[in-house]
């Protein structure tokens, strides 16, 4: 078929665009004219794959009623005889729009257009697929790179002989994938494979903290250093000043003849006085001194042990039970007080 084929007569698919899908640009013309050539040079030698590729691509640059006939029967010769079905559609479709007297000079091709199309019909395969009950909603399905509308599901439609590649995903989910060859004049339903989306781990949330729980905790945690290090400093001072009382014992007794705790000071020479004098002082402060100890140390450990905790650890069907204290007077009598602690850990 000549390339005069494509064109004749060009001056009337020139008059008459409404015929033709869209006018080419003039850059495009040559290009398609270079393809028709090739593409019609291949199909006549059998090269069928090539012949109507550059077919194709000449219709696509410059639409002509010729491009499309030849194009049909090249896909037919190629055996995709769904694409030849659907081009020879096209065409007739294309002539049936024409005014009657271009119609006529299209006569011959429509008549080799409808034999041909009625030759090809029954040896169309037809591919339906259906997608499971199960399939959530959003699937995705494919077959050859294109996506399949809900419409077309379900439904036997036309493919080309030979292999297809069919594909679903779920959202959110993995890509299932099968290759399915069907024959001339087959007619095949696949029911299709969805992949569920991979479980998502749940996460147990931390428990809830009481408002501002942290900020107490580490406030409290702060007291209960500040008690235990004035404790400790009292009870180092106690303890030294109550060392250098006792060193003064002797001193006092060379020199007053009494013990310190006498108050007769006049029977002591000056060293003695100063010994006695010296002594009470320190006394006094070793005294202070252990008690602001022991105080800041009692305080220190009613605080850590008083601290709000966590629930205990679950043990068989129960909790732990949370350690408390609570500290104040455990016994009082006619002749002392006694002051402590006492608790559950």
């Amino acid at each position: 078929m000549p390339s005069s084929a494509r064109r004749c007569p060009l001056l009337l698919w020139t008059l008459v665009p409404l015929f033709v899908s869209a006018p080419a640009a003039a850059q495009d013309i040559a290009p398609a004219e270079v393809l028709f050539d090739r593409g019609l040079a291949d199909m006549d030698a059998g090269r069928y794959e090539t012949g109507c590729k550059a077919l194709a691509e000449s219709q696509r640059l410059d639409p002509r009623p010729g491009t499309l006939f030849t194009l049909a029967f090249c896909e037919s010769k190629w055996g995709r005889v769904a694409t030849a079905v659907t081009r020879l559609n096209d065409f007739l479709s294309l002539v049936e729009r024409m005014p009657p007297d271009q119609r006529g000079r299209q006569a011959e091709r429509a008549a080799a257009a409808r034999e041909e199309r009625a030759r090809l019909a029954p040896r169309v395969p037809e591919l339906a697929l259906v997608l499971p009950p199960n399939a959530p909603a959003g699937t995705v399905v494919t077959r050859d790179g294109q996506t399949l509308g809900e419409a077309s599901l379900g439904v036997g439609l036309p493919v080309d002989p030979g292999e297809h590649v069919v594909s679903t995903r779920a959202p959110g989910g993995p890509v299932w994938e099968r290759r399915v060859a069907i024959a001339e004049g087959e007619k095949q339903q696949l029911t299709l494979e969805v992949k569920a989306p991979p479980a998502v781990r749940e996460v147990a949330p931390p428990p809830p903290a009481s408002e501002g729980g942290g900020e107490v905790s580490s406030g409290r945690r702060a007291a209960v250093y500040v008690a235990g290090g004035v404790g400790a400093a009292g009870v180092v001072l106690g303890g030294v000043m109550g060392a250098l009382t006792f060193g003064k014992r002797s001193v006092v007794a060379e020199h007053c003849g009494a013990g310190i705790g006498d108050s007769r000071e006049e029977a002591c020479d000056v060293t003695g006085f100063d010994a006695t004098r010296s002594a009470r002082t320190t006394g006094l402060v070793s005294t202070i001194g252990f008690g602001v100890g022991l105080a800041g140390l009692g305080a220190a450990a009613v605080l850590y042990w008083t601290e709000p905790k966590q629930d205990g650890p679950v043990v068989g069907a129960t909790r732990a039970a949370p350690r408390w204290v609570g500290a104040g007077v455990i016994a009082a009598g006619p002749g002392a007080t006694v002051v402590g602690a006492r608790g559950v850990w």
